[in-house]
């Protein structure tokens, strides 16, 4: 537990360092920036409300991200606002990198794309596993989920982004892509 101003400060610290995996994880569940946005906000203050709950040597990341996930569920619980339809597109520059060749970039983007059109349990999961690089075991206790939904979530996720795994494939035989 962090305990006195010394340890506030670096709960603090640590929260702040810490947003733009939430953020995108948020965005992963909310599938809309300004969803996202809120749910960030949100995840923040109740961390910091229980802050005295977080246990020094355990994950701050998916602790974070469990707050975000039930702040999530509970939203759409109370509102019933799970949407199926069009997801909006988030600003590319907060998710992509610039320095890789515009080619890259432009992959990059359409893989956003595909990934935002996932239904919402394989997007979050794919975004635990393959960008935050969390296991299978600490993407099932941050979602609340069995080890083997996760690896079906996957699974399904990558049998639909296959398509662009073999063009991708494709580009890189002919030099396109650098």
């Amino acid at each position: 537990m962090y305990f006195g101003k010394k340890y506030q400060k670096r709960f603090q610290s640590d929260l702040i360092t810490l947003m733009p995996r939430l953020w995108r994880f948020a965005l992963s569940l909310a599938g809309q920036k300004d969803l996202a946005d809120d749910l960030v906000q949100a995840t923040c203050l109740r961390a910091l409300e229980r802050e005295s709950q977080f246990q020094a040597g355990s994950n701050f990341a998916a602790w974070t991200m469990t707050i975000c996930r039930s702040i999530w569920l509970n939203e759409m619980r109370s509102q019933h606002l799970r949407k199926t339809g069009q997801l909006d597109t988030a600003i590319e520059s907060n998710l992509i990198d610039p320095s890789p060749s515009p080619e890259t970039n432009i992959f990059a983007a359409e893989v956003f794309k595909q990934v935002m059109r996932l239904p919402e349990g394989q997007r979050s999961v794919v975004e635990l596993v393959f960008v935050e690089q969390f296991t299978y075991r600490e993407a099932a206790a941050i979602l609340g989920i069995p080890i083997g939904t996760v690896m079906s979530r996957l699974s399904a996720a990558r049998k639909t982004l296959a398509p662009l795994q073999q063009e991708q494939a494709s580009q890189m035989k002919k030099g396109e892509l650098a």
